[in-house]
């Protein structure tokens, strides 16, 4: 299955109000895992950016003024993600923007989604874990993904960081199953390769004196509560 991370920087937040796309940033997956292959570009969005918008991705009109326009670099995005699943976080706002640039093209070009199928981190996020915080920030955070270079948003680097929160949100890369792979049957159904063990030595790191008796002592004070005798002894016996 072939996936495209997909992040924007815009010049705001509302493409109804002529804001544009500044820079797309693309990584490419290809069964969960990541190819190396990215599609990346500054755009001139022949406009002023919002002031709260530039505070977020520090981007400048005097930056992107030699910048290619979205219409030079249409053709190689519609390449570059014509086939895959795009995954990004908050679609609908990538997505609007999106369509509205493929608009100003005047190329009778369906709508993102009919293009592509869309699945949103957020809406994942949000599903997972209700009632919480599923900003980016915040989902690196749960899952422990390194975000310390995202001083400011960039749209490739989001991608990046993105990727890895959703491979974590879906049950991390294949090359951390230590050695476990799904094949298929010859009907199709995923079939378990276990792990060789021959050789394998596995260190058993038993407790210490001390340690068993602090334990002994601990399993004494729940007893003394009268609230029966703790699991522990039962599993001794």
């Amino acid at each position: 299955m072939r996936q495209i991370v997909l992040d924007t920087e815009t010049t705001g937040l509302e493409p109804e109000q002529g804001h544009r796309i500044i820079e797309i940033g693309c990584v490419e997956m290809i069964n969960r895992r990541l190819t190396g292959r990215t599609f990346h570009h500054y755009l001139n969005p022949e406009r002023d950016i919002d002031p709260g918008a530039q505070e977020v991705h520090g981007l400048s009109r005097e930056f992107l003024s030699d910048k290619p326009l979205f219409g030079d670099v249409a053709d190689e995005f519609l390449e570059f993600v014509g086939d895959a699943e795009l995954v990004i976080h908050n679609a609908p706002f990538d997505v609007g923007f999106l369509d509205a640039e493929l608009t100003r093209l005047e190329r009778d070009l369906p709508a993102m989604q009919v293009l592509c199928p869309v699945l949103d981190t957020l809406v994942l996020a949000r599903e997972m874990h209700p009632g919480q915080r599923n900003s980016l920030d915040a989902l690196c955070r749960r899952y422990q993904v390194d975000n310390s270079q995202r001083e400011l948003h960039g749209a490739l680097l989001d991608a990046r960081i993105l990727a890895e929160v959703y491979l974590a949100m879906t049950g991390g890369q294949a090359a951390l199953s230590l050695g476990t792979e799904r094949k298929s049957s010859a009907a199709g159904q995923p079939v378990d390769r276990r792990i060789d063990r021959k050789g394998l030595k596995l260190v058993v790191v038993r407790a210490t004196d001390e340690e068993l008796a602090a334990h002994e002592a601990a399993l004494d004070r729940i007893e003394a509560t009268g609230k029966g005798e703790p699991v522990w002894r039962n599993l001794e016996r």
